[in-house]
């Protein structure tokens, strides 16, 4: 069964276990596997609670540790403050999608590529940066303009909800809502 989940078990001195190969391995390794798009799931060895999300997370740090980050410390403040939020669950969506299309612009670049210079053919490394070099500020503005329209959208949403929420509560008093309790007023309902 070459479809099965590789199991890897993290014991309590930190040392993981790949029960396929029956060895102990590296988060080095498992990045590999990440790489290579292979299914594994990390488990407690003595628990059996599920840890594959905090060996991708440690993943994750290890590569902003080194090298050049990904994220800025901004950034990362932000995503910080989105927990606990009512947003918070829209923010995953709304990350894991945009990371999608990114990857679905490095696959068509690929592509391309291919095409290009033939199967096999290794683009030199001057070339790709050179056109990434030019493509960078184009993809930075596709993006920016993208993130622009869903601030809109999102402005937009929220101003809908504002309004739908002061039409459903028309007629009731609460106190330190403004216009709470006004209504629209006919002439014979008017004071003189």
């Amino acid at each position: 069964m070459e479809n099965q989940v590789r199991l890897i078990k993290k014991y309590p001195n930190r040392r993981l276990y790949d029960t396929k190969t029956s060895s102990y391995i590296t988060l080095v390794d498992v990045k590999q596997m990440v790489l290579k798009q292979e299914e594994f799931q990390a488990v407690d060895a003595k628990t059996g609670d599920d840890l594959t999300r905090q060996i991708l997370l440690l993943i994750i740090l290890e590569e902003e540790s080194s090298g050049s980050p990904m994220f800025t410390s901004d950034a990362l403040s932000q995503m910080i403050r989105t927990y606990g939020n009512a947003m918070q669950g829209m923010m995953g969506g709304y990350l894991e999608k945009n990371i999608h299309a990114f990857q679905e612009m490095q696959k068509s670049l690929q592509a391309q590529s291919t095409k290009l210079y033939g199967d096999g053919a290794k683009v030199p490394t001057e070339m790709w940066t050179q056109f990434m070099s030019m493509q960078g500020p184009a993809m930075q503005g596709l993006m920016q303009t993208y993130m622009d329209q869903s601030q809109k959208m999102f402005a937009q949403l929220q101003e809908q909800m504002t309004s739908q929420s002061r039409n459903m509560f028309t007629g009731f008093t609460f106190p330190g809502f403004p216009g709470a309790g006004k209504t629209d007023q006919g002439p014979s309902d008017k004071k003189s």
